[in-house]
Order: structure tokens, then C-alpha cells, then sequence
């Protein structure tokens, strides 16, 4: 959707048109009989539990893919695995937010850590989710290595999936979304 020109209202429609999207993937996951984690942000804890953590180091200051970060340091559920709000309880910060950074205001860098290739949020949930909201493909991020006992490569296997890179330039976020929200409301 274009920008009308008045930043409010184009927040206003961002954050909605998220929480659609958000709703629709939802519905479809549950009448495809999915049960409800499937789209959940993975916990950091999860991959390095199973990978065995040996360490970390900081990186600084990087510009990373968004369809890389998969998941949360801490325990949020505030947002899916694709940073859709999930509850309008984010509503009021993620509208504050997005309206400073379509203002032009200095947004900080968010600040993940990175287990091999995949990206975990510690801090900037609502910026990723604004991010990916609006069709940023990259965000600046501090990030910090962690160091684990078996290979990065294992974290297919400990997840059981795969980055979506591939994914991203085959159909849009907003593309997929349509496409399960047509295939959940066809099922009805």
C-alpha cells in the first residue's frame, strides 16, 4: 500500500495490515491442524541447549539479512516467527517507534546473536517487527557469536528447518501471507 503522505495514518496501516497478516497465518495454521508453536520465535536457549554453548564473542556492529533472524534471546510472545505483532498490547511502542523512524529520527541498532548463519533478538523486537512490516530487507544489528560444542551446520537438525532466504525472493512476506489466508478461508 502507498503512503497517503501523513505518517500517522500510514503507522496506523502498518501496524494493522501486520496484525492482519499475523491473524490470517495464524488461522491457517490451526484449520491446516498445526499446532500453535510451529510459528513461534525460537528460543535461543532451545539451539544452544542442543548445540552446547562454549562461548561468545562480539562482532560489533553489522547489517544483516531480516529473514535471518528467526528467534528471541528471551522468552517473547508478543510476535511470530516472522516478527507480526501477535497482540495489540505491542501496539502503542511499535507505533511510537515506526512514526519516529518515518519522521527521520535516529533509530539505534537492534542487537541479536548469531548461531551460524541465523540471528536471535536480545534487543529490537519492535523494530524488527517494523522492519519486516515495512519491506526492509536488512537492519543494522550489534551482534554477538556464539560459540557451541558441535558445528553451526547442525542447526537444521536442532530446529529442523532452514533459513528462509530462498524463500524471500520467490514471493514476498505479504504474497505468502495472502496465499494463506485464500487457502484458509477456501478450507471453510
Amino acid at each position: 500500500m502507498p503512503d497517503t503522505g501523513f505518517p500517522r495514518a500510514d503507522v496506523d496501516n502498518d501496524f494493522l495490515r501486520a496484525r492482519r497478516r499475523q491473524f490470517l497465518a495464524a488461522l491457517a495454521h490451526r484449520l491446516r491442524g498445526q499446532d500453535g508453536d510451529s510459528d513461534r520465535l525460537v528460543p535461543l536457549d532451545e539451539v544452544t541447549d542442543a548445540l552446547g554453548w562454549r562461548g561468545e564473542q562480539q562482532l560489533g556492529l553489522h547489517t544483516i539479512p531480516l529473514d535471518t533472524i528467526i528467534g528471541t534471546a528471551g522468552s517473547r510472545r508478543e510476535f511470530d516467527r516472522r516478527f507480526r505483532p501477535t497482540t495489540n498490547w505491542v501496539r502503542p511502542r511499535w507505533e511510537q517507534l515506526a512514526l519516529a523512524q518515518r519522521r527521520g529520527a535516529a533509530i539505534p541498532p537492534i542487537e541479536v546473536y548469531r548461531v551460524g548463519d541465523l540471528h536471535f533478538v536480545s534487543d529490537g523486537h519492535h523494530r524488527v517487527s517494523i522492519a519486516a512490516a515495512t519491506g526492509q530487507q536488512v537492519i543494522d544489528a550489534y551482534v554477538t557469536e556464539v560459540l557451541t560444542a558441535r558445528s553451526a551446520n547442525a542447526q537444521a537438525e536442532v530446529l529442523g528447518l532452514r533459513p528462509r532466504r530462498g524463500h524471500r525472493g520467490r514471493t514476498s512476506p505479504a504474497q505468502r501471507d495472502r496465499r494463506a489466508g485464500a487457502t484458509a478461508l477456501s478450507s471453510l
